[in-house]
């Protein structure tokens, strides 16, 4: 297996080649008869990752410890052994990723406690977590050699935790693979579906893209940009899926199952580009994003719009230069220091500063030092897992939110002490509730009165943990203690289904049938026949806190007769 090594790290320096070849040959001595469960040498395991994170290229001394990566955990070999061997650096990486496999707690616990370490380690030396994502992209892609409940358990842990984590380091490319693996393992039936209504579609779409690229090349050429790369690419299974749940499953709704990307050499051609398309078709209102001059948190910069392409099919384009596409797919690996030669030099390490939610994580940890379980992880995902949305003060401030925030996060955002005085909120100048949900591009105007005082309603719609923070923080300051988060999320609500319908006999039945299967409470269902052709059902049922809404969805949108499928919660 040196072999295979040796030949993909020919632009290495001897040195670095030199202390590659170590960490190999201690790695191989170390596991010696080791198998893995598909009967492979164990050497076979560490060498996979090494090659990934060759791919990224990273330094030698990552390169070293993936090698390594399991030998104080599964072997005889010793910390000094180990460090007299590869020296302070390959044993501190080796170290880092011993202790976030040495979780001793079981289930729920585990993948917290799991978690915290993973994030403590994106904190100290983001190259852990590299090595730690392409362990598990090898572990899932041999996955089938695990035992059945094994694999669920570690699908499951990959789609919640390490694709949200790598799409949150800018690895576009490693996310969508480590979604695609975990989504038949945790939801066969919705993958199965999901297969079979966009295999046709994904076929007749690629073919669509090929008659359009060569019209595109032709016309960016016209317009002087002669070297733009043109290709496409499609939508991994489970971002089809999860779009589909945000658009009442109705796949027409879906205007990006393929997108076409046009990279150019500088930002002045990306907008060049982008004028040139919407020359030739009218683009689709609402739909032009421009992530250049506002990334992503995650860093991600691009030019995003949909247009009415030719025969008036509506198409996605996304225009990049060649800098913004390697940090697309490669996040912050793409942010380690080069040589022109393009050897990598001897200590570096990743530009850390240009991943802002980094330096956000540190704080917020130490703020959830003394949480629970289950509060930490659902802050964790609403923090840092979640989309952001982008919203607007009245001067024209941006400010960055997690998806799904209200005026009252805003406010809280902006000041604590607007948001402990606010009396009310405008959106778009339009008086609004404080539990609206606010959209990417909303302006909010926060009004305040003096003596006003925070109520305890707040923390059920509250969405950030700041915010919830400094609720919890000026409630105490007038005698009231409030109540843990745990508490605001069981205390009893209901969720409401609006389900647009065909009549046709037996259909109740069949919807009622997949609620019980939940072991859901129906406790209100009404309908409206009104219009026949939208005749909806409305099913009110008692939330079940550990309910999994989006599989309930989408065997709900595969009963016969079942059009769309909405979801409002209600306290």
């Amino acid at each position: 297996m040196w072999d295979q090594l040796q030949k993909i790290i020919l632009n290495y320096s001897p040195r670095d080649k030199e202390l590659i070849r170590t960490a190999y040959d201690l790695a191989l001595s170390s596991h010696g008869n080791q198998k893995r469960d598909s009967g492979d040498p164990y050497i076979s395991h560490p060498v996979a990752v090494a090659t990934e994170l060759i791919k990224l290229k990273l330094d030698s001394s990552a390169i070293a410890a993936a090698l390594l990566h399991d030998v104080l955990e599964d072997t005889p070999l010793t910390k000094a052994e180990l460090r007299d061997a590869v020296g302070d650096e390959v044993s501190f990486l080796v170290e880092g990723l011993t202790k976030l496999d040495r979780v001793k707690y079981r289930g729920f616990e585990r993948t917290v406690e799991s978690t915290r370490k993973m994030f403590l380690a994106v904190a100290e030396d983001v190259r852990v977590v590299l090595i730690k994502l392409s362990d598990r992209l090898h572990n899932m892609r041999t996955i089938k050699w695990v035992r059945p409940e094994k694999q669920t358990r570690i699908a499951t842990e990959t789609l919640e935790i390490f694709a949200p984590l790598a799409y949150r380091l800018g690895m576009g490319e490693l996310k969508g693979e480590l979604e695609d693996l975990s989504f038949p393992i945790v939801y066969p039936e919705e993958y199965a579906w999901v297969y079979k209504e966009t295999k046709e579609r994904l076929s007749e779409r690629n073919a669509y893209l090929e008659r359009v690229r060569p019209f595109v090349e032709e016309e960016l050429k016209k317009g002087g940009l002669k070297t733009a790369s043109i290709d496409f690419r499609a939508k991994n299974y489970y971002s089809i899926w999860k779009k589909l749940l945000r658009n009442d499953l109705d796949m027409s709704r879906v205007t990006d199952l393929t997108a076409m990307r046009i990279t150019v050499h500088t930002i002045e051609e990306c907008y060049q580009a982008l004028g040139i398309i919407h020359g030739l078709w009218k683009p689709m209102p609402g739909r032009i994003k421009d992530y250049i001059s506002l990334p992503k948190p995650n860093g991600y910069r691009s030019l995003h719009t949909t247009v009415f392409c030719l025969d008036d099919k509506t198409t996605e384009f996304q225009i990049r230069t060649h800098e913004m596409h390697e940090e697309a797919e490669f996040g912050v690996a793409a942010h380690w220091v080069w040589e022109a030669a393009g050897k990598p030099k001897e200590g570096t390490r990743a530009n850390v500063d240009k991943i802002a939610w980094v330096k956000r994580l540190q704080e917020w940890q130490r703020d959830f030092t003394e949480e629970s379980g289950e509060d930490f992880m659902e802050s964790l995902k609403i923090e840092f897992f979640k989309d952001r949305i982008f919203v607007l003060t009245p001067k024209g401030e941006v400010i960055d939110l997690p998806e799904g925030s209200t005026p009252v996060d805003f406010a809280f955002h902006v000041h604590s002490a607007i948001g402990s005085h606010m009396t009310g909120a405008k959106v778009n100048n339009k008086m609004v509730p404080f539990s609206y949900i606010l959209s990417s591009g909303d302006s909010i105007e926060i009004l305040t009165q003096k003596n006003q005082k925070p109520s305890i309603d707040w923390l059920d719609f509250a969405r950030s943990s700041a915010t919830r923070g400094h609720i919890r923080s000026a409630l105490r300051k007038t005698g009231i203690e409030p109540p843990a988060i745990k508490e605001i999320q069981e205390k009893k609500k209901t969720t409401t289904l609006l389900i647009v319908r065909e009549n046709r006999i037996g259909l109740l039945k069949d919807i009622t049938s997949q609620l019980a299967r939940d072991r859901l409470n129906i406790t209100k269902t009404e309908s409206d026949t009104a219009d026949v052709n939208k005749p909806y059902l409305l099913i009110q049922f008692e939330a079940q806190k550990h309910l999994d809404l989006d599989r309930l969805l989408t065997r709900l949108k595969k009963i016969k007769g079942v059009k769309e499928v909405t979801v409002k919660k209600n306290d």
